[in-house]
């Protein structure tokens, strides 16, 4: 993972801090992807994926504030770290049958789902996280931040049969 550092202490309960850089998304895609087929849940990947990379992009966008964190740099400087916010960080846990994918962040800001435009280009990330995962919602942090959670059902070891899965 190119910009990301992941850490697990308990097999089921795993995060990866993200640098406050838009190739954060595809970091976080990774980590769920290896994630979840670490614990043979590889069916989640295509929701977890989405919902990761809309979370993630939210945080970028509007907790760090900045308009292309692109730009920002990767590792915090001396100046930064003493000011350092906190950072963006993505958590998958799995407790059987349930996967949660949270992504924590520096705002205490919560989300806002915007009313659907189907012409602008940004706006609906909520709706689809709405959409692709059981439910989700969001916490503040003690002290400052917040983390915003969304709550996937995993498949039963043997599927019903004629049981099928919407497609991503």
């Amino acid at each position: 993972m190119s910009t990301g550092t992941a850490l697990a202490t308990d097999p089921h309960v795993v995060s990866c801090t993200l640098a406050p850089r838009f190739e954060a998304v595809r970091t976080a895609r990774e980590f769920a992807r290896s994630t979840l087929l670490g614990w043979g849940l590889g069916e989640l990947f295509d929701d977890v994926s989405l919902v990761a990379s809309e979370l993630v992009t939210n945080a970028l966008r509007h907790a760090l504030g900045a308009a292309e964190p692109a730009r920002l740099p990767a590792q915090p400087g001396p100046r930064q770290a003493a000011d350092a916010t906190l950072p963006i960080r993505i958590s998958l846990v799995h407790r059987s049958p349930q996967v949660v994918c949270a992504v924590s962040d520096p705002s205490s800001s919560g989300p806002v789902a915007r009313e659907a435009d189907f012409v602008a280009e940004s706006g609906r990330g909520l709706h689809l996280v709405d959409s692709f995962s059981r439910s989700w919602g969001w916490h503040p942090l003690a002290g400052a931040g917040k983390v915003v959670w969304a709550l996937f059902e995993a498949a039963p070891e043997a599927p019903a049969a004629g049981r099928h899965r919407r497609s991503a």
